[in-house]
């Protein structure tokens, strides 16, 4: 078997119906995102999929920060705008974590995400923890929809699809029309 793309892992593969549509159909999608401070010890093995941060994190600030940011909201402050789209976003999970080689790894799940917010949400909660913006700043900096220069949004290398899930194949249909819907903007202060 030829690998044209070393870091895709395929464990299975089955035959879907016609209604399944990989990117309106999906329940849930998470990511985890790797970093590591300037106290962590580099590693070349990581590198590659490790953001580095010149900056001492302070890891318990990051997840009460992240927390804050969990449910429905409009993450307009976090996303790349595309004309005529929504950014109303159900955020399920944000959480930190030590690995075994002293980065820091979140995990981050939600309905749906859109352009660059995985990596705008890590920035913010980075500059957070690394003291430049206050927990209760980032509140209001989501609270305001719009983006901002502020925090950075993360690079690329840290970031990595973990899983998508899809309903029943009985509810792929369904699942694909709800999420084609337009989601309203939420009300002012919700």
């Amino acid at each position: 078997m030829k690998r044209s793309a070393p870091d895709i892992a395929v464990h299975s593969v089955r035959e879907v119906p016609a209604e399944f549509d990989a990117r309106f159909g999906a329940l849930r999608r998470r990511y985890e995102y790797r970093l590591r401070d300037e106290r962590a010890k580099r590693d070349p093995l990581t590198a590659r999929f490790t953001a580095d941060v010149p900056r001492k994190l302070d890891l318990e600030v990051m997840q009460r920060a992240s927390d804050e940011l969990l449910g429905l909201n409009d993450f307009t402050t976090f996303c790349k705008a595309r004309e005529g789209a929504t950014a109303v976003r159900d955020l399920l999970s944000f959480e930190w974590r030590v690995t075994e080689d002293g980065a820091y790894a979140a995990r981050i799940e939600a309905d749906a995400f859109c352009h660059s917010m995985v990596r705008a949400l890590v920035g913010s909660v980075v500059a957070v923890g690394a003291g430049r913006i206050a927990e209760a700043e980032l509140q209001q900096l989501r609270d305001a929809r719009e983006r901002t220069s502020r925090f950075t949004v993360m690079p690329a290398r840290g970031l990595s699809l973990e899983e998508i899930t899809y309903p029943a194949d009985e509810d792929l249909a369904a699942r694909a029309e709800l999420t084609r819907a337009r989601r309203e903007s939420l009300a002012s202060g919700s």
